[in-house]
């Protein structure tokens, strides 16, 4: 059933003042308003049961502490040791990037090429899992000394390792959500949030030398934050929004909270912030370590 909310018919009068402020056309305002209504309330996937999503949100009954990539910080990211640390280090689950091989081999991945985390180059996509198997996943973290012999993991690799250790798995399926919601209706869902991130990097520098661009691409930002919080969240089905830290807020907590919507954010990285996020906020988190304060890893 479609969830009806002063947000939803907020963003729909919004709509019909613009379409009938442009088209001078009453019938034709009312008529693309309840048509995107309809739409919402035919194509809108059901969220996973209330009580399926604690247990993968909370399923301790508190904060969950979710190691970004396994704990990119602590070990070699989306490998089997970074799930065995990130255990080790106390955390309640692990955030891991899904990905596939030329063959269609389902492995951790988190980039479209292999030249920042091992010792090979090119597209994931070009490569087989029996070349993608050869690489050292380990070969160009920090701490690649102690965790050598480490090979890129398979999805069964790591969800039997995450199990053995009984953490929760946040996986970031890049484009093949859908598919996997689809296939299984008590899937958690999740939409990841950065808002500005289409005119600017993670750190904040914009991706643009162009201003005309740059400011294009703010106001598509604007348009896309506006969609994420007014009625993707329906359409989708989700149970919870990941989104950057600086952007959370009590206020913000308890809006989508009332909405039985849980926020998690990230990439939570000094005890500071998490001491906040588990004692003021009862928020779960992403952070890349376990241990100490680190820099985000992007």
């Amino acid at each position: 059933m479609l969830c009806h909310g002063e947000g939803l018919l907020s963003s729909l009068t919004a709509l019909l003042g613009v379409v009938l402020a442009l088209s001078r056309s009453p019938a034709l305002a009312c008529l693309l308003t309840a048509g995107l209504y309809l739409a919402l309330h035919l194509f809108s996937l059901e969220p996973a049961a209330p009580q399926s999503a604690q247990r993968v949100l909370r399923p301790r009954g508190a904060a969950a502490r979710i190691a970004h990539r396994g704990g990119a910080h602590d070990a070699p990211e989306n490998t089997l040791a970074a799930i065995r640390q990130a255990a080790e280090n106390g955390a309640t689950g692990v955030e891991l990037d899904l990905e596939f091989t030329a063959d269609g081999v389902p492995i951790l991945m988190h980039d479209e090429t292999v030249e920042r985390t091992t010792d090979g180059s090119g597209k994931l996509c070009d490569l087989t899992f029996d070349e993608i198997r050869r690489l050292n996943p380990s070969a160009k973290h920090r701490l690649w000394n102690k965790f050598q012999g480490e090979k890129v993991p398979t999805l069964r690799e790591a969800v039997v390792e995450s199990m053995h250790r009984n953490l929760i798995i946040y996986f970031d399926v890049k484009g093949h959500a859908n598919q996997m919601r689809q296939a299984d209706r008590n899937v958690v869902t999740a939409l990841t949030h950065r808002p500005w991130h289409l005119s600017h990097f993670g750190d904040g520098t914009p991706r643009f030398s162009s201003s005309w661009k740059h400011y294009l691409y703010m106001m598509m930002d604007v348009i896309l934050d506006w969609s994420v919080h007014s009625f993707l969240w329906r359409l989708c089905g989700v149970s919870a929004f990941l989104i950057q830290k600086n952007f959370v807020s009590q206020e913000y907590v308890r809006h989508w909270s009332s909405k039985g919507i849980q926020v998690v954010a990230w990439t939570v990285n000094t005890f500071a912030e998490k001491s906040y996020y588990e004692s003021i906020l009862e928020s779960s988190y992403i952070t890349d370590s376990l241990v100490e304060d680190c820099d985000p890893h992007y």
